[in-house]
Parts: C-alpha cells; sequence; structure tokens
C-alpha cells in the first residue's frame, strides 16, 4: 500500500517533532538552572503546538502512513530514517506531547537539585518516545527503544526516593533483557523478509513460515510484555514508581508502558498474523490474570502510588486482551484504553505529586480528610478516581467497554473474568476516596493542607477536560482509528479464512470468524 501524500506540503512535522525536544536539551547544557525551567517549558510547548497539526491533517479516510519523511541512512545493510504516523501511533503522539510540558511543570518545586540535568532528561524521553511511536524503519525503531532507557534511568536513579538505585537497576535489567531478543527477532525479519529491508511496512507484507512466527513471536512478546508489564513480568514496576518523582512515574505509566502494547500492534499482529491467531490463547489468560490480580493487589495497598501502580498493572491487563481478542471493537478500544489510561493514570500521579509535596507522605493515612481544607483538590482527585473506575461519561468507561464488547463476541470466559476487574477496580478506588477525601485530616497533618494553586489547577484542568471530552464523545479519537485498525483486522481475518494457520485453543463462539471478517468491514463502530 502506498503512503498517503500529507496535507503540509511537504513540511517535516515528525521530524521537528522528534528532534526539537533534542535540540532543546542541547540547549539546556548552556543556561543556568535558573531558566532551565523556563527554556524546558518553553520547548516542551513547542512541541505540543507543533504536533497539532497532525491531528488537523490527518486524514481519517485511509489506513497508508502519512506525512511519510525517508531519507538513506546506511547504504549496506538499507538502514533508512523513515517516519510516519497513522491512526494507531498518532494518538499516542498527541498524548506524549500533552504529558511532558505537564512534567516538567509539576517538576517546578519539587526538583530543586541537578535541574538542568532533570530537565535535559525529560527532554531527551520525549525525543525517544515519540521516535518509537513514528519509527518506520526497524533499526531506526530500536535505536530510538533502546534510547529511552537512559533517561528513565536517571530521572528514578538520580532524582528518586531512598531505593532510588535499586529501583533504576531492575528497570534497566528487566527491560534491556526483553531489548536484547527484541533486536535479535529484528535481524532474523530481515534475514527472511525476502527484499533485506528493515522497513516495517515491508515486513508486515511479508510472509514468513508458521513455525517461525512462532519463535518470533515470543522474541517479540519477551520485549514488549516487560514494557507493558503483563504479568508475571510486572514485578519491576511497583518499584520504579514508588521511587520514581512525580514527573518520572507520569512518564512510566502514561507513555513507557503503551511502548509495549504499541509493539504488539506494530510488529505481532501484522508481521506474524498466524503465531498471532495461535498464541492468542495465552496472551488472553494471562491479560486476565493481571487485571484480577494488579486489583487485588491495589486493594491491600496503603501507599497511595503503590495502589495507581497496581491498578496500571490492572487497566494494562484491558489493553493486551483487547489487542489479542483480534477483533475491531476489541483493537479500537484497546488503543482508546491506551490513551484513557494515560491521561487518567497520570493525572492521579500528579494529585498524589502535589499532595506529597505538602505533607512529605504517600501514606493512606497521613492524607485523609481533605474534603473540607483542600475541597478543589478533592474534586480533580474524585473526578479521576472515577475515570479510573470507568464511570460512564468519563473516558475510562468507553475504553473498557469496548474492549469488554471485543472480548465477550470472541471468548465469553475471558471477558467474564475482565469484568471482574471493572467491580474490584470500583472497590479499590471507592475505599482509596472514602479514607483520603472524607473524615477528618490527620491531626499532624492538618496545618500543613492548602488548596491548589492556580499553576497546580492550570496542569491538572486540561486532563480533566479530556476526561470528559472523550467520556462524552469519543467518536473523533474512533474515527482517527478506523482505517488503521481494518487493515489490521483484515490481516488477522484473511488468516483465518484462508485457514492456512493455527488458530487459537480458547473455545470461541460460533460466530467467530464471521465477527472478524464483518468488524472489518463495518463502517460505523460505537
Amino acid at each position: 500500500m502506498t503512503d498517503a501524500a500529507t496535507a503540509s506540503g511537504g513540511f517535516p512535522w515528525l521530524t521537528l517533532i522528534v528532534f526539537l525536544p533534542l535540540a532543546g536539551a542541547t540547549g539546556l547544557m548552556l543556561v543556568q538552572d535558573t531558566m532551565a525551567r523556563w527554556v524546558a517549558l518553553g520547548v516542551s510547548l513547542l512541541v505540543f503546538l507543533a504536533s497539532l497539526p497532525l491531528w488537523l491533517l490527518f486524514d481519517t479516510s485511509t489506513a497508508a502512513m502519512q506525512f511519510v519523511e525517508t531519507h538513506q541512512w546506511v547504504a549496506s545493510p538499507s538502514i533508512r530514517y523513515a517516519v510516519g504516523v497513522d491512526g494507531i501511533s498518532l494518538p499516542l503522539v498527541l498524548l506524549t506531547t500533552i504529558l511532558t510540558p505537564l512534567c516538567i511543570a509539576v517538576s517546578w518545586a519539587s526538583i530543586r537539585t541537578r535541574v538542568k540535568e532533570f530537565m535535559i532528561s525529560l527532554l531527551v524521553m520525549e525525543t525517544a518516545t515519540v521516535g518509537v511511536f513514528v519509527a518506520l524503519d526497524g533499526v531506526l525503531f530500536y535505536v530510538f527503544w533502546e534510547t529511552m532507557l537512559i533517561p528513565m534511568y536517571l530521572l528514578i536513579g538520580i532524582w528518586g526516593g531512598p531505593n532510588r538505585v535499586y529501583a533504576a537497576i531492575k528497570f534497566f535489567l528487566y527491560t534491556l533483557a526483553g531489548s536484547v531478543l527484541l533486536l535479535v527477532a529484528l535481524i532474523v525479519l530481515y534475514v527472511y523478509a525476502g527484499e533485506q529491508s528493515f522497513d516495517l511496512r515491508t515486513l508486515s507484507q511479508a510472509t514468513y513460515p508458521p513455525w517461525l512466527q512462532a519463535w518470533l513471536f515470543w522474541a517479540f512478546f519477551a520485549a514488549f510484555a516487560v514494557k507493558v508489564p503483563m504479568f508475571p513480568f510486572h514485578t519491576w514496576l511497583p518499584d520504579a514508581h514508588v521511587e520514581a518523582p512525580t514527573a518520572g512515574s507520569v512518564i512510566l505509566a502514561s507513555v513507557l508502558l503503551k511502548l509495549g502494547a504499541y509493539g504488539f500492534l506494530r510488529f505481532s499482529l501484522p508481521m506474524l498474523p498466524d503465531a498471532a491467531q495461535q498464541f492468542a490463547a495465552w496472551v488472553m489468560i494471562l491479560s486476565v490474570v493481571a487485571i484480577v490480580y494488579g486489583a487485588c493487589m491495589a486493594l491491600a495497598q496503603s501507599d497511595l502510588k503503590k495502589l495507581i501502580a497496581y491498578s496500571s498493572v490492572s487497566h494494562m491487563g484491558f489493553v493486551t486482551l483487547g489487542i489479542f481478542v483480534l477483533n475491531a471493537r476489541g483493537i479500537e478500544g484497546a488503543i482508546l484504553q491506551m490513551v484513557n489510561h494515560g491521561i487518567t493514570t497520570g493525572a492521579l500521579f500528579l494529585c498524589v505529586g502535589i499532595l506529597y509535596e505538602r505533607t512529605h507522605s504517600r501514606a493512606i493515612v497521613d492524607n485523609s480528610g481533605l474534603a473540607r481544607p483542600m475541597p478543589l483538590y478533592a474534586t480533580f482527585l474524585v473526578i479521576f478516581a472515577l475515570s479510573s473506575v470507568g464511570l460512564p461519561g468519563m473516558n475510562g468507561f468507553v475504553g473498557e467497554f469496548l474492549v469488554l464488547l471485543g472480548a465477550f463476541a470472541e471468548h465469553k470466559l475471558a471477558a467474564t473474568g475482565a469484568a471482574l476487574g471493572v467491580i474490584l477496580a470500583a472497590a479499590y478506588i471507592l475505599w482509596m476516596l472514602q479514607r483520603v477525601v472524607y473524615g477528618e485530616p490527620a491531626p499532624h497533618m492538618a496545618s500543613k493542607l492548602r488548596d491548589l494553586h492556580w499553576c497546580e489547577t492550570g496542569m491538572l484542568a486540561p486532563l480533566a477536560f479530556l476526561v470528559f471530552w472523550i467520556g462524552l464523545y469519543p467518536n473523533p479519537m474512533l474515527t482517527v482509528m478506523h482505517a488503521s485498525v481494518d487493515r489490521l483486522v483484515h490481516r488477522e481475518a484473511s488468516v483465518v479464512s484462508v485457514g492456512d494457520g493455527p488458530v487459537s485453543s480458547l473455545p470461541a463462539s460460533p460466530t467467530t470468524q464471521s465477527a472478524l471478517i464483518a468488524d472489518a468491514g463495518e463502517a460505523g463502530r460505537p
């Protein structure tokens, strides 16, 4: 399929968005700490403004990559600087550019040492994460994927809590181990693709023997499952979240966790359709386990950050479940849930960070009775918490509803298990709100509880707007995804209908195959 011509007259929007943060990080080396915050904030806002034309000029009628830029990087082997976006990657790029200025703002007062280096790390992180979402060459993808580890390691290891070194090393080793297998899988794809190319579009159109697909699937799975993180590869996440500074927790939960799910959508499903059909059942089982396990662990936490960290394990289980039900409703729900989780969980970590600046404690027992002394803060906290539950009218509901709808169409047992996670989420979130918002403030903390100032309100208000906008009118987001998801589902549906690959071993509904094909061509989905 040929790439769609951009409506931008060929202006290199993606190159600007990817490398402007890196240029800003380079410029920060020349300024004093007192100016570093302003420069970093200005650069991140420029990146956000530069990303808006992607949304405004995006052609929703085509599944082809848009805003494509291609330049030869290495002649032999053929490695190119190739970037582009489609309906799968565009929402994630925008999510990254929206959250980075907020991370800089929330660190304004809390980061007092090595301010310049902290801001440089955040901007380099933005370059790496956006680069992963727009890369169309396997080697370029891998370079950005690995680059991302360095600033995140520094954010945790230098500006984190008392056990920051342990958490940073654990994060680095887990993700690096998966990355090695990702590199091996990319090399194998290059050898077997026929055209000796690392271009992801070429690799997605090639055909690989089933035995090779099986091995490659698990190699990719190791890399992406650690990043999600899926059960049982999740153990690095609570430690990283607890020790990371607030900005690090927001980036980690809202953006980095999405990279693993994005890898499944960009590599595992389009390149390895036979293996995706064969092993979908196992991934769905792990997803349901993650949903229930994460919710149960969140229910047992007394630390606000740990509670939100384990809730991320549960919510990302919905994402992987939606991806591997292999129908359009489930995949669109998974992509939307990635965006929703980024907004809601990022906002919750911002709320915890704001509260920690006042009380210097994340324990629920120390942060109780906030409704009276901090009514505005309590309002925002309730909004984001109910969004995390999936209350109708808020963004969390739409994504979970589509995932469950897609799951019930394919595997009712898996969908029933996932629905249990929704009930448990209501339990741990509402119990947390009961203890934090209501009652009387802890006597030793009462004097420290002051409500939000204008800057903190300005950080949370845009995220609250997105919660209600997506919750009440999700159609613009879903319209962007339709064509790209349809192409992905058609690829999977052809495997089922032709019968040239094994299918899932979970008991499927009698309409599984017809539902796959019908969903692929459905014009108007909820």
